[in-house]
């Protein structure tokens, strides 16, 4: 045994190391607390931040919604969805809490904004500055000819701009995947398409007539990309396959039917037994 080993300082600490631990620990539970309270500042800054951008487009669409009115079908039609998405929006933005919820009551409001912009269209007033992009029209393009089909004896027709034929606006979206340009339609087959049965059926028929150049519509047979009548990303999406289809399927789960809530026209010019 080493001289001058002492056997009752055998297995403890001097008073030193006791602080140089005690210091420690306080420098290890000081850095947790700061840590935690800059990343609930941070998510408190977040959720604001988000909660405040999701009121302006609120507001801005309550502000449209008011002030817009016409007796036109077309106006008249995309005046409907748009105070549909007002109301949508105000609930979820009643209803939200999280960063996610807020970002979705957003995507409410800015998808009536697009049918209010729709609304200016049809009015012929300016339709004012671009939207950001709807998430779930992403790579959906637009039309940009006329175009009619016939699908099980009913004609439908779509176009670039709104008509006594054509006076149901839509911002674009997916259907089962496949993307349904911006534009305007004889009907809106793509709200019974996006519930079951039957409705499925039809609405993927009518959207093989209508944006497959060589069904049903020979007159688009030979052409390609934007000439076939839509473009600026549905060409780009080979056999409506791609990376977005997804997104459009969670963004319709999200809003729980607000989107194509078939409020407008649930069980009426579009029920089970039509196709």
């Amino acid at each position: 045994m080493p001289k001058g080993y002492d056997l009752r300082r055998a297995g403890t600490f001097s008073g030193m190391e006791l602080l140089l631990v005690a210091v420690l620990v306080v420098l290890l539970v000081g850095g947790f607390v700061w840590w935690r309270r800059e990343r609930a500042a941070r998510e408190a800054r977040s959720l604001a931040d988000v909660r405040a951008d999701a009121q302006r487009w609120y507001e801005r669409l309550g502000g449209q919604v008011m002030n817009l009115h016409g007796d036109a079908p077309a106006v008249r039609q995309a005046l409907v969805d748009a105070a549909e998405r007002y109301n949508a929006a105000g609930s979820q933005l009643e209803q939200a809490g999280t960063v996610h919820q807020y970002r979705l009551a957003r995507e409410t409001a800015l998808e009536g904004l697009a049918y209010a912009r729709a609304a200016r269209v049809a009015l012929g007033l300016d339709p004012g500055p671009e939207l950001p992009p709807l998430a779930a029209a992403q790579g959906t393009g637009e039309l940009t000819r006329e175009r009619q089909v016939q699908v099980q004896g009913q004609t439908f027709k779509a176009g670039p701009q709104p008509g006594r034929d054509t006076p149901y606006y839509y911002p674009g979206g997916r259907l089962q995947g496949r993307p349904v340009p911006a534009g305007w339609y004889s009907t809106p087959w793509w709200k019974t398409a996006l519930g079951a049965g039957a409705g499925v059926i039809g609405g993927m028929l009518i959207a093989d007539a209508l944006f497959s150049p060589a069904f049903a519509d020979p007159g688009y047979g030979d052409e390609a990309g934007s000439q076939e009548g839509f473009g600026d990303g549905a060409a780009d999406q080979g056999d409506f396959g791609g990376d977005q289809a997804a997104d459009f399927g969670g963004a319709a789960g999200d809003f729980g039917g607000g989107d194509f809530g078939g409020g407008d026209f649930g069980g009426g010019d579009f029920g089970g037994g039509d196709f």
